[in-house]
């Protein structure tokens, strides 16, 4: 890799600061908002005599650092209008939704091509987020009365801004054209701009570089509800420990997948693979390290992270005593002159269900969650959650999850849902509940439910909405037509079946199940009276995430050992059995579920398999599926597998038997090695004769 890539200035540190722009400030940064990519060779005269009265002053270059930052998409936008494919593009989501505003269900209907990307089309916007960024490593000395920390601040966060544009492009369209501090010159022949996309492995490593170098003097979190979402160094970090993992994963390391999809991939100027096709093993000890250091991060001489929790209450369900898992009950914290302190990490003493629920439905603000390590304020979140709710509540009612999905949720003790070896089994031609069950303080199953719905896990219950549940709507008032605690009923004939959709033959849920995980039991959608809905905050890195990445690396380790150097200190990696289950079991534990025992670690394969269901259950609808079955290889099997969910065409006496719904757009699904990446833009390539767009597109 070119030196000028990935030469690094170590010295940045920044903090948001608030005013009010002047109107020719605000024409320069209207007129960048408009322009074109780096491929872009139209004159920029006028935008050129603008950016001389920005770089005057260290005010103005900071507000046009900060406009840089204003054009990433809000990460919540994973649904609808969305930047990225998104749970709709995985086996994980499905709606009848326009695939004009459902993007991902466009994608693998296979309406997404190199001539129409529609709001996935990106990659102008963030290579125009990379000029800006360049412009300020190249004229920020003009401002003569800059300070040397008002130098740092800027640059450091402009670093981050600039790696995590890199970041967007390399997840979505694979290798890019990197550019280091270069500002393309716009009055070139189009011979100038020609040049060749650089490999995966060298994007990983700038991108990785770049951060590393802004994270040193980056905040290492942000300590105030104004700062919440600003990048700090815990986000640097853990961006760097999700590339890691994936730049390890068999598809970018050389495995099996990595020679079946990009064998013959190569760049067209060289010949050199643009994917490894030699496996590296000493990825994966990187990959541990660089999550090791997130979770061995302190703040004050304490721990910076840990998994969020709710202590235990009189509904709280007991925990389940068939379980082999030596400290399944041991106490996840203690209590010591009214001081929670953590304790060995067990299930006993916390409620699983507001444990996960509140995470994510706003009841607790994430600035002070210790499990976020990275997040932000999320109007789309917040404003999708509507199409979820019941239809005649307010909602749109078809934001739909997989039956695959429900069957991936255990048993309480954490059996498989169809083991009958669980005392906790129940056959499904059982019959119906007699009785209300509580979960959790905040949540119960009332009677009538279908026993393929009880004794599952409390994740379950925090994020799936079925048929039989309950959804509060608690402001809905109680004088609101019986709105609030309401049953809601997915058969054809029931509250918010296919027939309650009337004419709007897309607002009822087709495989039979809603995604309820972001939904605060406060939340209503009645027009009128108290109704409102808690705002909502979108997790970009969850300490649970770095969890199982350390436990996956690890445990890929296999039989030798590697040293790394974090720091300057040098760390030895092995496949060590027991920092795997301390790690996977924590995320188990907070579920109310037994971990791993000595025993189920001795097969890595096995391990590996676990790993993937618990981020299947565990990351649902948070925009990692799509990404985990491509970096695992096994996205062509996983999307394969039929979409399945309950009858929903029946009345209550036949709906519960899974099938796969009547829809033509599961009949019309693609599953296609290309979509491995989205495709470049047809644009760009016709501009650049060395540039190769991605294959299959």
């Amino acid at each position: 890799m070119n030196k000028k890539m990935i030469e690094m200035n170590q010295k940045s540190y920044i903090r948001k600061i608030a005013f009010t722009l002047p109107a020719f400030i605000l024409l320069a940064v209207g007129g960048l908002l408009s322009s074109c990519n780096f491929l872009n060779i139209d004159k920029y005269t006028t935008e050129d005599l603008k950016l001389d009265s920005i770089f005057k002053t260290t005010r103005y270059v900071e507000a046009y650092m900060w406009s840089a930052a204003a054009r990433f998409q809000d990460e919540g936008a994973i649904l609808g209008n969305n930047y990225t494919p998104g749970p709709m593009a995985t086996d994980e989501a499905f709606c009848l939704y326009s695939t004009g505003e459902f993007q991902g269900m466009a994608f693998v209907q296979g309406g997404i091509n190199a001539d129409n990307l529609g709001s996935l089309n990106n990659w102008g916007r963030w290579y125009q987020i990379i000029r800006q960024c360049n412009t300020i490593f190249t004229r920020i000395d003009e401002a003569r009365d800059m300070t040397i920390a008002d130098r740092n601040r800027i640059l450091g966060y402009t670093r981050f801004i600039r790696a995590y544009a890199y970041y967007n492009l390399l997840m979505n369209f694979g290798p890019v054209v990197i550019l280091g501090d270069e500002v393309v010159p716009n009055n070139e022949d189009v011979t100038f701009y020609d040049r060749p996309r650089d490999t995966y492995d060298d994007c990983v490593e700038y991108i990785c570089s770049e951060l590393e170098a802004a994270a040193l003097f980056l905040d290492p979190r942000a300590n105030s509800l104004t700062d919440f979402g600003l990048p700090t160094q815990g986000a640097a970090y853990g961006l760097v420990a999700r590339l890691r993992l994936q730049h390890a994963s068999d598809l970018y390391n050389g495995g099996r997948s990595a020679r079946m999809y990009f064998g013959s991939w190569v760049r067209k100027t060289d010949q050199k693979n643009y994917i490894q096709q030699q496996p590296d093993p000493r990825r994966w000890a990187v990959a541990a390290a660089a999550a090791k250091r997130v979770i061995d991060m302190k703040y004050l001489g304490n721990k910076m992270y840990s998994l969020y929790w709710s202590k235990k209450n009189s509904a709280t369900r007991a925990l389940p005593t068939n379980t082999s898992d030596p400290d399944f009950n041991k106490p996840w914290v203690t209590e010591s002159n009214g001081q929670f302190v953590l304790g060995e990490f067990g299930a006993e003493n916390i409620d699983p269900y507001l444990s996960y629920s509140e995470m994510f439905n706003g009841e607790t603000p994430m600035n002070v969650n210790p499990e976020i390590i990275w997040g932000r304020i999320s109007p789309s979140t917040t404003n999708y959650l509507r199409y979820s709710a019941p239809v005649n509540s307010g909602g749109y009612n078809g934001m739909c999850v997989t039956q695959k999905v429900i069957d991936a949720y255990q048993l309480l003790d954490g059996y498989a849902a169809n083991d009958p070896r669980s005392p906790y089994y129940l056959s499904e031609s059982g019959p119906f509940s007699t009785q209300r069950e509580d979960i959790s303080s905040e949540y119960w199953l009332p009677a009538g439910v279908h026993p393929m719905y009880r004794n599952r896990e409390a994740r379950f219950y925090a994020s799936i909405g079925f048929s039989e549940c309950v959804w509060q709507m608690t402001s809905a008032g109680t004088g609101t037509a019986g709105l609030t605690n309401k049953t809601i009923t997915y058969y054809s004939d029931g509250t918010d079946g296919k027939d309650a959709a009337g004419t709007y033959a897309d607002r009822y849920p087709i495989t039979g199940y809603v995604i309820r995980k972001y939904v605060h039991p406060i939340d209503a959608w009645v027009s009128g009276g108290s109704s409102r809905i808690v705002a909502k905050s979108y997790p970009i890195i969850r300490y649970a995430e770095i969890l199982l990445a350390y436990a996956e690396a690890l445990n890929q380790l296999g039989s030798e050992s590697y040293t790394i150097t974090v720091g300057d200190e040098k760390q030895t990696y092995t496949r060590n059995t027991n920092e795997i289950r301390w790690a996977f079991n924590q995320v188990r534990y907070r579920a109310g579920l037994p971990g791993l025992t000595d025993a189920d670690v001795v097969n890595a394969n096995q391990v590996l398999e676990k790993i993937k269901q618990e981020r299947m259950v565990e990351f649902l609808y948070e925009n990692q599926r799509y990404f985990d079955v491509r970096r695992w290889g096994d996205y062509e099997a996983s999307e394969s597998e039929p979409i399945k969910g309950m009858n929903t065409g029946s009345g209550k006496t036949g709906y519960y038997q899974r099938m796969t719904p009547s829809s033509v757009r599961i009949a019309n699904r693609v599953v296609d090695r290309k979509m491995i990446f989205l495709p470049i833009p047809k644009a760009e390539i016709k501009r650049l004769p060395s540039f190769d767009q991605n294959p299959g597109w």
